[in-house]
């Protein structure tokens, strides 16, 4: 049985040796000019002495350019991708068409992985953007596990999978912090908007408060819950996922050590023991419970909503 890589998001350059012998396979980094929502910032010179870290531990680095490029930064695509060459990244995550126009010039061998957040959703789009160049799709976070499943199935590109940490919601392109919350103050309201972090979007009704955040590339709102599918693996392994996602964004750097030794110990399990791994998936599930910060409660996401249509 194939083991699913362990994808994780460091939050800094000094995470990448602790994460490495915590059992991340793969790591996620980029500077927040070219990704969107990266759990820590990396100039160019932090990128490649994280490579350099990683590959010296036998693990891989993508670097994320899935923001949305406007006329402005297209110039910029280009020289990027060479230098990522250069420092010789693994791949490059993508949405926008553009940086596979700037890929195919700049670095023609380059891997890609296709990610537009929300519309990965069948598995003949995924194979489409695999005939455009993209060597994996990374689903969109409201699929079913059923859906999941059958994507893979069909699948000619690989597959990646979120399995824990926040998703986003709402993405604006505009810094919509300011006055038009205010406005909104009847219905909801945003706590520490003027301090610029921590801060969350409060809905009454619904007793939610959502973490919401400015940068460059707008304004973020992310889910009320933290996805865990630490006791819910198997399937996907069977199914032959190729990639399991730990998002740490708005986490420590002990936050995301501590659950990447979670999953680690998850996947080595089931696909060695999958007997003693059905025996512990609930101990390690309050494992993960545990790490929690008291307003981030876990839930399994979409992988189980009934899909309505």
């Amino acid at each position: 049985m194939k083991k699913p890589e362990l994808l994780v998001t460091p939050t800094s350059l000094s995470d990448i040796e602790s994460l490495a012998q915590a059992g991340a396979d793969a790591f996620i980094i980029g500077e927040q000019k070219f990704g969107l929502r990266l759990a820590g910032e990396f100039s160019k010179e932090e990128i490649k002495k994280a490579i350099t870290t990683a590959h010296g531990y036998g693990k891989k680095v993508y670097v994320a350019m899935n923001a949305i490029f406007h006329n402005d930064k297209i110039e910029d695509l280009e020289e990027y991708i060479s230098f990522l060459k250069d420092a010789e990244a693994d791949a490059v995550v993508f949405g926008d068409p553009a940086v596979l126009m700037a890929a195919r010039s700049a670095a023609p061998d380059m891997k890609l992985h296709w990610n537009t957040e929300t519309t990965a959703t069948n598995w003949y789009t995924c194979n489409y953007w695999g005939r455009k160049g993209a060597k994996r799709a990374v689903l969109a976070r409201e699929l079913s596990m059923d859906a999941i499943v059958e994507i893979k199935e069909n699948a000619e590109v690989e597959v990646e999978v979120q399995v824990h940490g926040m998703t986003c919601m709402f993405q604006s392109k505009r810094s919509l912090l300011g006055n038009y919350f205010e406005y909104q103050g009847k219905v909801m309201e945003v706590e520490n908007r003027k301090e610029q972090k921590n801060m969350f979007l409060h809905d009454k009704e619904r007793h939610n408060k959502y973490p919401i955040f400015e940068d460059e590339n707008g304004t973020h709102i992310m889910s009320p819950n933290d996805m865990c599918m630490i006791d819910e693996l198997g399937e996907m392994i069977e199914a032959g996922i190729d990639s399991f996602k730990i998002d740490g964004v708005l986490k420590s750097s002990e936050y995301v050590v501590e659950v990447t030794k979670l999953y680690r110990k998850a996947i080595d399990l089931f696909v060695e023991d999958e007997e003693q791994y059905e025996d512990v998936k609930d101990e390690l599930f309050e494992e993960a419970k545990q790490l929690q910060p008291a307003n981030r409660p876990l839930d399994t996401g979409f992988f189980f909503k009934e899909t309505v249509y």
